[in-house]
């Protein structure tokens, strides 16, 4: 069966255990928590909203941050991450550049052979 993708306000409450209050106020101060606005103004989160709304409670319920305090790990996970993106980037990069050298000296090699 496929996976859905979007879930109600009362899924993502049950499955969260996030009362509908709190997440509508973390809307408004996570900026990465932004659910699909559907014309009659009902909302429909995605997979990913859900994982954030798990680790805003996680900061804030289990580990005690302060909503600015999670806010900013979050942000500071999310940079994190996108330098290990590119670092991964620069050395497939450099991986390559590597291999095609070895592939020109071994190619001259078999010519002089």
């Amino acid at each position: 069966m496929a996976e859905k993708t979007y879930f109600t306000m009362a899924e993502v409450t049950r499955k969260t255990q996030v009362p509908e209050y709190t997440v509508r106020y973390w809307e408004a101060k996570f900026r990465l928590l932004r659910p699909l606005r559907l014309s009659s103004g009902h909302r429909r989160y995605t997979q990913a909203d859900i994982d954030a709304i798990f680790e805003i409670k996680d900061l804030v319920f289990v580990k005690g941050y302060s909503l600015e305090g999670a806010r900013k790990a979050m942000a500071a996970k999310r940079r994190q991450k996108k330098a290990v993106v590119a670092a991964a980037a620069v050395t497939a990069a450099a991986k390559s550049d590597l291999l095609e050298d070895i592939k020109k000296e071994l190619r001259q090699l078999i010519k002089e052979i």
